[in-house]
């Protein structure tokens, strides 16, 4: 039902920013439960970088506070982070992910297949 692609990664230095994209099939803005990014670093666990809430509100990893920003443009199905003050521990694939529920109560996980970014020193 729901496809998500990622784009925008890259090399970039630190202290550089990049925005990575999530187009998404359909609209992202129906019976959306979250939508974010994770990142994955290399023998790491998967993490949560931004979400949007179930509320609407936004929450952001310690680790990104300040330097992230999440956004979306529903009418182009478009979600976005803005990375700025990049780091080298900022190196991950990262991943788009929305969670939307049915009609049945149930949650729908969607997922990228990823964009990498390499921060240099």
């Amino acid at each position: 039902q729901v496809q998500l692609v990622e784009s925008g990664g890259g090399l970039v230095q630190a202290g550089g920013s990049l925005r990575l994209s999530c187009a998404a099939s359909g609209s992202i803005s129906i019976r959306i439960n979250t939508m974010g990014w994770y990142r994955q670093a290399p023998e790491k666990q998967r993490e949560l970088v931004a979400v949007f809430t179930s509320g609407g509100t936004t929450n952001y990893a310690d680790s990104v506070k300040g330097r992230f920003t999440i956004f979306r443009d529903n009418a182009k199905n478009m979600m976005y982070l803005q990375m700025d003050m990049l780091k080298p521990e900022d190196t991950a694939v990262y991943y788009c992910n929305v969670v939307r529920r049915s009609y049945s109560g149930s949650l729908e996980y969607y997922w990228g297949k990823g964009t990498l970014v390499t921060v240099s020193s």
